[in-house]
């Protein structure tokens, strides 16, 4: 299977939705300059929706944003640090005020590093809450804010981790699993303003994120479910046009995961498996030992 990564497989790979079925709405994604957010970003313009691509690297952004634009292709950039505050409300006012609106927010900025939780520094661990919970809030409650205050509908995806079988990362798990939990918490107390919220779970899939990772961990990363291969960050992109469009319209506070049954059967060990796990599995794998 052959996994699109770069912005020219991105513009025409195919999709299973109809042209058009966003015309005349603005999605907003962040961490949009790679990866997943990358790629939803391309699908949503694809789909004819005018996309916003955030994230702290202007560089970055201004690639992808160039590249749909010459795809003609509606797409512009909000440079923003989701740690802070009045960066992500200057940001969000600045969409209001050139677009005078937003259908869709898709959360997939964040960051983190593999490392055994007993070595963490206070530093590390701060770090990758402040991003991965406290940026992630920051977007949610600032887009709620401008919804609630205009009295119109929108939409949440959260892009968290599959919390089964991923070890390594402890400390994007709590906030991740925060992410979670302050979603379906809110997806009840903004239903009433026509807000909904959900995330996605996704498991092994290929990324330029995956460079942080050892070669051994990310050899064995096809073969930690049942599938026996990696995901596409289109796969996590339709997923996203799925919750975030019409077809999601009765949908709010679920977790999609999206992990080929990796929660179910298989792991996945950023740090290495350690020997007394890996012993483990070569006794199972023995079939002289009775």
């Amino acid at each position: 299977m052959h996994i699109p990564t770069t912005n020219s497989e991105l513009s025409d790979h195919p999709t299973v939705y109809r042209d058009g079925l966003l015309d005349g709405q603005v999605v907003m994604i962040s961490g949009g300059g790679s990866g997943m957010g990358r790629a939803t970003a391309w699908l949503a313009a694809r789909l004819g929706a005018q996309v916003i691509v955030c994230g702290r690297k202007e560089a970055k952004l201004l690639d992808v944003v160039t590249a749909i634009r010459n795809a003609g292709l509606k797409a512009d950039l909000a440079v923003l640090d989701i740690r802070s505050r009045d960066s992500v409300a200057d940001a969000f006012s600045l969409v209001f005020e050139r677009y005078g609106k937003l259908d869709s927010l898709v959360n997939s900025a964040g960051g983190q590093f593999p490392q055994l939780a007993i070595d963490y520094t206070d530093k590390g661990w701060d770090a990758v809450i402040n991003t991965n919970l406290n940026g992630t809030w920051h977007m949610m409650q600032a887009a709620a804010r401008q919804w609630v205050e205009r009295a119109v509908p929108g939409s949440i995806i959260n892009i968290v981790v599959v919390q089964q079988g991923l070890h390594g990362v402890a400390h994007t798990r709590a906030a991740r699993a925060g992410v979670i939990a302050l979603s379906e918490a809110v997806s009840v107390e903004w239903a009433g303003h026509g807000i909904r919220v959900n995330c996605i779970a996704p498991g092994a899939v290929q990324t330029e994120g995956w460079a942080v990772y050892s070669e051994a961990a990310r050899e064995k990363y096809p073969r930690t479910n049942p599938t026996m291969r990696a995901g596409s960050p289109w796969e996590i992109a339709e997923a996203c046009i799925y919750l975030s469009g019409p077809t999601g319209a009765w949908i709010t506070g679920e977790v999609l995961t999206i992990d080929g049954g990796g929660q179910h059967w298989g792991e996945v060990w950023t740090t290495g498996k350690p020997e007394y796990f890996a012993a483990a599995t070569r006794l199972w794998d023995d079939d002289s030992v009775k």
